[in-house]
């Protein structure tokens, strides 16, 4: 089976981003389906489509209480693995 990724993702990206979303303690708040005090990944992916800089923009802000990625690596990794849900 094919995994299909948004355009301009890699494989590597999102394991990467994975391990950061990991790292980050992203999944206090956050899972890939369920909400929990944040959206689900897989919300975040279907609110964001086709608009990664929009994703990074909110990432990098601190709004909602939202913790900001510092590392510009990371966050590229992060928006590649959210929105592979």
């Amino acid at each position: 089976m094919a995994l299909c990724l948004p355009f301009g993702v890699r494989a590597q990206d999102t394991a990467a981003g994975a391990a950061a979303v990991k790292k980050g303690g992203c999944l206090k708040c956050h899972a890939v389906s369920a909400d929990k005090d944040g959206p689900s990944f897989k919300k975040s992916a279907a609110k964001y489509k086709g608009e990664p800089a929009k994703l990074q923009a909110f990432l990098k802000s601190g709004k909602d209480k939202h913790p900001v990625v510092k590392s510009d690596a990371d966050l590229k990794n992060i928006v590649a693995y959210v929105l592979s849900h």
